[in-house]
């Protein structure tokens, strides 16, 4: 896939994953063993799907990421490129693994996932090839290697370059320090929760808000859609999700994220992002995979 050289550019900085899926019946407790209706291996992870939703939604993404320099790695690298994912700032680490997760999906299209985060891959961001942000439209980042989205994130801010962040489910220390560096920070309702445990979603996106000059402050909740907060506003606001029949909701919420990013690179204004990024996950969860442009243009528009 040729991505169109005038597009927008979007860093995607974080998690890559060799994502053995299994399709199930159900997923029962242990002890226990069950036949798979069907298998595959794809190429999963938080910033690894973001790079991949803003290629097949019309953009151009940069993978910034560590793996191992087992078997798994060329798998990797490979699937990122095919969908026209640049990989020049994928290191491989002498000695690592890479991160690779069992994903076991019902017929309700719900799922259970067993992840291993990689090992010996190293946290020292010095490589990373910070020169080539200027330019960019947006950075990506997930909290799966903090020291990373720091430095990225302090250059991206020096240049003018919005970063987003998928708040995804991390130790609080980890989201209390990266949520201040960025624009736009995108919960979980688990990652909200252990960004700010014990509060309300109204307070914890305040919260967010106020921790540095973040321009705006979401959580997704699946069918019940996004809230988001921005300054100015009273209260937050409600964006309805998109009616879908859920068939695999993995990896909604990372196609949520580098749609959401696609779209403040392209110059969205921030409740069109949202909405973007909302049918873009909707059509993820619903069909197992990260949709194309069109799709998501159909949804907006009320045809699907």
């Amino acid at each position: 896939m040729a991505p169109n050289p005038s597009a927008p550019r979007v860093v995607c900085l974080g998690n890559v994953v060799a994502d053995h899926v299994f399709r199930v019946e159900d997923i029962p407790q242990p002890p226990a063993k069950i036949a798979a209706r069907s298998y595959v291996l794809n190429a999963g992870g938080m910033a690894a799907n973001a790079a991949i939703a803003v290629t097949r939604l019309g953009g151009r993404a940069d993978f910034w990421g560590r793996v191992g320099d087992d078997l798994n790695a060329p798998l990797l690298a490979a699937a990122l490129e095919a969908d026209g994912v640049t990989t020049a700032g994928l290191k491989r680490v002498a000695g690592g693994r890479s991160p690779v997760s069992a994903v076991l999906v019902d017929r309700h299209g719900e799922r259970t996932i067993i992840g291993f985060r990689g090992a010996d891959l190293g946290t020292d961001p010095g490589w990373l090839p910070l020169a080539t942000l200027a330019g960019a439209g947006a950075l990506c980042c997930d909290p799966r290697w903090p020291e990373g989205v720091a430095a990225a994130a302090a250059e991206a801010r020096r240049l003018g370059v919005p970063i987003v962040l998928d708040g995804e489910k991390s130790e609080t220390r980890i989201l209390v320090d990266l949520v201040p560096r960025v624009d736009h920070a995108i919960f979980s309702v688990t990652g909200l929760q252990n960004f700010a445990p014990g509060t309300a979603p109204e307070e914890g996106l305040r919260r967010a808000l106020g921790s540095g000059p973040v321009k705006l402050a979401a959580v997704t909740r699946g069918e019940k859609g996004t809230l988001w907060l921005a300054p100015g506003m009273a209260a937050p606001q409600e964006i309805p999700a998109f009616k879908v029949e859920a068939t695999n909701t993995t990896g909604a919420g990372d196609v949520f994220h580098g749609a959401y990013a696609l779209a403040i690179a392209e110059g969205m204004g921030l409740e069109a992002a949202l909405r973007f990024a909302s049918a873009a996950g909707a059509l993820r969860a619903r069909d197992g995979t990260t949709p194309y442009r069109p799709m998501v243009e159909a949804m907006l528009a009320g045809v699907v």
